[in-house]
């Protein structure tokens, strides 16, 4: 197997726009390939994430679009569809693609757009990642799963609503600082603590955003690689599945998909909790990036709520977790979430993030959630 870098990235601004999911992902790309310093000829394949297409734009078969769009329409794409992990499970297949020798040069992304239907209608679609059969008709949604998740977590660990809170004035906090971020405003602990509930435990403010965006990776083998001295080595990559529905889950406290993900790429990288720097995981909801803290072994089970709480993932901290800003702030656009994070992490490891920067980075960690807790993708990242 070839070793496989990230050689360019590329990022749109998060929040409401008037473009595809499509042209969204094309403004990434171009931003990537130059950034990479490569022509778009030079792709020899598009793995692309994209989830409410068909829904919200009434465009299935997004992959062969994003790829006319950008300018290669004769290049190979795949488009991958695994709720709000769909661009990091492209990611993985790229990273195989090219570690197996089938081409070395590969563009990896995804594109959503949801802010142009009401609330209600995005809710909905959200909730088709859920079980049709016996979930979605009960009216369960995303807010109400991580809601079942907190109180488990709260009932067996202790953890406060307040410890919750101190994750989103974290990232907020984190999000002032990245021009990209849809929301780059700080905010009060008081303030999240007396916005209206969604889904008790889980407020307002505990919630991540709806977004629109796009994002892009250059994924390129050692040989194309090795020139550029900004490039940031895939270490190891791995996914891992649970149970769809929520009454077959063994644990609502702990996420098993995480922990499975989290051995499999610290296995391949050769590396521990203790040896990351950096971290950009899914904090879709407060409760889930405390959990996803724990899950990835970076605290103890239980202990995520207090590390949160005492500032240890916060920059300057034991191990800062989304410098971006994360969900909660940069904002989650589904399908290009995954990409997003990676982008993130190349950057900080590249030491071009600007007041964001976490000093010293040598080994980042990307972790994306999909669905109901169901699929889980754990990436690592390191300079040489």
């Amino acid at each position: 197997m070839r070793r496989v870098a990230v050689i360019g990235v590329g990022v749109t601004k998060f929040g409401k726009h008037d473009r595809t999911s499509g042209e969204l992902f094309a403004e990434a790309a171009v931003d990537a390939l130059a950034d990479a310093e490569l022509p778009p000829g030079a792709v020899q394949a598009l793995y692309y994430g994209n989830v409410v297409g068909g829904e919200t734009e009434h465009q299935l078969h997004t992959g062969p679009q994003a790829a006319s769009i950008l300018g290669i329409p004769t290049v190979p794409t795949t488009r991958f569809e695994t709720a709000c992990a769909s661009s990091h499970a492209a990611f993985r297949h790229a990273v195989m693609e090219i570690a197996a020798g089938v081409s070395d040069v590969v563009l990896v992304g995804g594109g959503e757009r949801v802010l142009n239907v009401p609330t209600a209608e995005s809710t909905e679609y959200f909730a088709y990642a859920s079980d049709a059969s016996w979930e979605q008709p009960l009216g369960l949604t995303f807010p109400g799963v991580f809601a079942l998740v907190a109180r488990a977590h709260m009932a067996k660990y202790g953890t406060t609503e307040e410890q919750m809170a101190a994750v989103a004035v974290k990232n907020h906090k984190h999000g002032t600082m990245n021009p990209k971020a849809q929301f780059q405003k700080e905010i009060t602990l008081e303030t999240v603590m007396k916005s209206p509930y969604v889904a008790d435990p889980l407020k307002l403010y505990d919630c991540c955003p709806f977004t629109d965006g796009g994002a892009a990776i250059v994924l390129a083998s050692e040989d194309v690689a090795r020139p550029r001295r900004r490039a940031v080595w895939v270490l190891g990559t791995a996914a891992a599945s649970d149970s769809m529905l929520l009454g077959d889950k063994k644990d609502l406290s702990r996420v098993m998909a995480t922990e499975r993900a989290a051995k499999a790429a610290y296995q391949q990288a050769g590396k521990s909790p203790s040896d990351v720097n950096v971290v950009e995981l899914h904090d879709c909801f407060t409760i889930a990036e405390i959990v996803a803290t724990e899950g990835l072994g970076l605290f103890e089970p239980g202990a995520g709520g207090i590390a949160a709480e005492r500032g240890d993932t916060s920059l300057g901290g034991k191990v800062p977790v989304n410098p971006s800003g994360g969900l909660k702030s940069k904002g989650h656009p589904i399908g290009a979430t995954g990409a997003a994070q990676i982008a993130e992490i190349v950057t900080q490891l590249r030491g071009e993030a600007g007041p964001r920067q976490v000093d010293g980075a040598r080994t980042g960690l990307t972790h994306t959630l999909g669905g109901n807790t169901a699929t889980v993708l754990v990436s690592l990242f390191g300079r040489e």
